[in-house]
Order: C-alpha cells, then sequence, then structure tokens
C-alpha cells in the first residue's frame, strides 16, 4: 500500500495532470469486496436504507449498453463509504494537489460492462461552480484489469493548463462525439493526445480538476468498474451564487458552511479528521487512518 509520493511522483502530476499507480492502491481483497458490493448497489439494494444522491442506471429501466453510474453510493453502502473516505485518499490527494487538507463533494460508481458506450470528455472543475474554491482533485480506484479497449479512463496530459471550460450542455453519456469537448477547447498547436490508464484491479488514478478525461466504447470482453472519490480542500465552502442542483441542497440558508455529515474531511495536516469516519468498517489490508 501507498503511503507517500515521491518528489518525481508529484513532478509528474504537475506536468501531466494525472499520476497512475498501477497496482496495489488498494488490496485484492478489498477489490474482492467492493465488486460484490457492486453488485448490490446497482440492484437497488442499499444496506443503509438511504438511497444514492444520484442513480443513472436502472436495470430493465435504461439500455444496456449505457455506462452504469451511480453518485454518492457511499451514503448507501458503509462497505462503499469505507473506500471512499479512506484516510489514505484523502492524504494522498492532498499531497499531490498541495492542499492542507481535503473533503469529499462526492464520489461515483461506475461500471461499464462490454460494449457500454462512451462518457464524453471534459474538465471536473468545469461543474463545481458550486464550491468555493471551484477546484477538486480526484482519485480514481479500478476494480477490474484495464485496458486500452475496455473504455478506461483516458487523460489528455498537460490539458489541466488550459482554460477552464463553461459545464457540456450536451449529454455526458454516450454524446455524438466524445472527443469533441476536448478538440474545441485545445488552444492553438497544443497536443490532444490521450493516455488510456493500464492498470490491475486495484491500481489507481489521481487527476486535477482541470485536466479532460473520459472513457471510450468497451470493446472488451470483460467489465471495466470503478470507484471514484472527487475531494475539494477542507477549508472549502459552498459558493454563495453558484448551486448545483442536487449538491447544493446540502447548503443551509445563509450558511456557506459544508456539513460534515455530508461533506467529511478525510485528512488534513494537523491529523484532523471527521470523528463519525472512525465508525466506519476497516478494510482488508487497508492502513488505519492515523497510523500511516
Amino acid at each position: 500500500m501507498i503511503d507517500s509520493f515521491s518528489k518525481a511522483d508529484v513532478e509528474a502530476f504537475n506536468r501531466d495532470g494525472f499520476l497512475t499507480i498501477e497496482q496495489d492502491f488498494i488490496s485484492e481483497a478489498t477489490v474482492m469486496l467492493l465488486r460484490e458490493r457492486f453488485d448490490k448497489l446497482f440492484a437497488g439494494e442499499y444496506s443503509t436504507g438511504i438511497a444514492p444522491d444520484e442513480v443513472n442506471w436502472v436495470r430493465g429501466r435504461d439500455p444496456e449498453t449505457k455506462t452504469r453510474q451511480i453518485c454518492n453510493g457511499w451514503k448507501a453502502d458503509e462497505l462503499i463509504a469505507a473506500q471512499v473516505l479512506s484516510e489514505q485518499s484523502g492524504r494522498l490527494a492532498a499531497q499531490l494537489a498541495g492542499w492542507d487538507g481535503v473533503r469529499i463533494v462526492h464520489d461515483n460508481c461506475l461500471w461499464k460492462p462490454p460494449g457500454a458506450r462512451t462518457l464524453g470528455m471534459h474538465q471536473d472543475g468545469s461543474y463545481a461552480g458550486y464550491v468555493d474554491p471551484a477546484e477538486m482533485i480526484t482519485v480514481w480506484v479500478a476494480l477490474d484489469q484495464t485496458f486500452a479497449q475496455s473504455g478506461t479512463i483516458e487523460y489528455v496530459g498537460g490539458s489541466h493548463k488550459w482554460p477552464k471550460m463553461p459545464p457540456s450542455r450536451g449529454d455526458f453519456h454516450d454524446p455524438d462525439d466524445w472527443l469533441a469537448p476536448v478538440n474545441e477547447a485545445a488552444p492553438e498547436g497544443a497536443s490532444t493526445e490521450r493516455t488510456p490508464v493500464v492498470v490491475k484491479p486495484g491500481g489507481a488514478a489521481i487527476h486535477h480538476s482541470r485536466v479532460f478525461h473520459g472513457s471510450g466504447i468497451n470493446e472488451a470482453e470483460i467489465d471495466r468498474r470503478a470507484l471514484v472519490t472527487h475531494m475539494v480542500p477542507s477549508t472549502a465552502q459552498f459558493d454563495p451564487v453558484g448551486a448545483d442542483p442536487i449538491y447544493s441542497r446540502y447548503r443551509r440558508r445563509d450558511e456557506m458552511t459544508m456539513d460534515e455529515s455530508y461533506f467529511p474531511i478525510l485528512w488534513d495536516k494537523a491529523g484532523n479528521r471527521s470523528a463519525w469516519l472512525s465508525s466506519l468498517p476497516q478494510l482488508p489490508g487497508a492502513v488505519a487512518a492515523g497510523s500511516a
């Protein structure tokens, strides 16, 4: 398990806008456990009794070729929460971002079975206008072996240095041209070459909120599942003007503080972590919070 990144790793992240960890970000036993929880989560079985904030694929309602996505699955399943809200993810993300601490804004549970269609290229930061500062860093953890042809996440290296684009008005799921946003945003002379993330189950990638990323069709014969944590600085607050139709519902009237019940602090340099996170189950092979 990774405790910290080297100076070379940080430099690579700053250069490219992402960093790939080929294996052992989480243990094999944790991978197997999370796959089981995905089965239940996407079957609508919520062990906490609380539904996720977004369920963007339902069996029998949506096409089998649509990428399955659930947002804030951690609220529905405490084993999903144990990974999404891990101290390790927070600490390592903060190191790369250069922040003193991080809190979660939301997670993504993504499942692309064979034949599943594209997810359009985008910058996460384009959708963070409801948070101040409107910055994110994201940890993407693979639950399956990934290949260039398996619909894995792909990054355009260096695109985090481009201007932040406004949110796309098109369909994020299987757009007509999933590469159009990056081609339209690229400054003159900039490369739009894509790097697919090829990792083993339990491998990961961490990316900057302005790096363009998306995924193509899963042309392989295996599933591609990933568990994603989107984080903001631990000192972040709600923006008093910008609003998100889902996540701004947790903003109290006339108060911009982000409630730790819904946006817990995963790690900060003073050793703080939202107290209630200590009640989450320990995942196999995980390092106990505060022991690293």
